[in-house]
């Protein structure tokens, strides 16, 4: 379904740059960041510290630089 925002030109180039740095479109960083505030998507972040809880220190590392490369997106993943 279409919708329109109505956002500030300062909050637009913010969300242009977030989006080009995570090499995503703005619609796609829009619709993730949405998921996340309602609850539908955790960041990456609390994934890992959430499931890191039980794991030794040497353990939870490992865990958080494999899933470092979920963090790299590719233009062509959206098409």
């Amino acid at each position: 379904m279409p919708i329109s925002l109505r956002i500030p030109t300062e909050t637009e180039h913010k969300i242009t740059r977030a989006a080009a740095k995570s090499g995503i479109t703005k619609t796609a960083f829009i619709l993730e960041a949405v998921d996340e505030k309602v609850g539908l998507l955790k960041d990456r972040e609390r994934v890992v510290r959430e499931s890191a809880g039980w794991l030794r220190h040497a353990e939870a590392e490992e865990l958080r630089k494999a899933v470092m490369t979920l963090r790299k997106r590719h233009r062509g993943d959206w098409k």
